[in-house]
């Protein structure tokens, strides 16, 4: 798990349109990196919505937005197209992304346990370093509060 003030994990996975990212690449820049359970569910899509509207701020900014969710790349490819989102979703089937960034964790959903994705977000300062990270996340106002977080230009 990352720590603040430490070099991000080196991470690289399977975007909504097929081709790579890897992580590393994007020294240079603020990267936001948020973690979600399940495309096109309700939560889901507001927060992604809210990424999306705010896009721009967080590239006058020089910030890249990522999301990673379990979901595949198929799914990724329709939720993006659907909500028109500008940024990249990384497909993360074997949770290599969600693990290296300790968010997945057991959960309750109508009585049932499971494990899941407990929705977060990690900012990565353009040195590489974990700057900031916020747990549990609650959506509204949320990508609002990380946009603040990054210095303007």
């Amino acid at each position: 798990m990352p720590e603040i003030g430490k070099k991000a994990p080196s991470l690289d996975g399977t975007t909504n349109d097929g081709s790579e990212l890897k992580l590393a690449s994007l020294k240079g820049q603020w990267v936001v990196v948020y973690f979600y359970p399940k495309d096109s569910t309700p939560g889901c899509t507001n927060e992604a919505k809210d990424f999306r509207d705010l896009y721009p701020k967080f590239r006058q900014r020089h910030a890249q937005v990522i999301g990673v969710s379990r979901d595949s790349v198929k799914s990724h490819a329709n939720f993006v197209a659907k909500q028109e989102l500008p940024f990249p979703l990384v497909s993360d089937p074997d949770e290599t992304w969600c693990r290296a960034f300790d968010v997945i964790h057991e959960k309750v959903l109508y009585g049932k346990r499971h494990l899941g994705i407990v929705r977060s977000t990690f900012l990565i300062d353009p040195l590489g370093k974990l700057a900031r990270e916020w747990r549990g996340v609650k959506v509204p106002g949320h990508a609002q509060a990380v946009l603040d977080t990054i210095p303007a230009q």
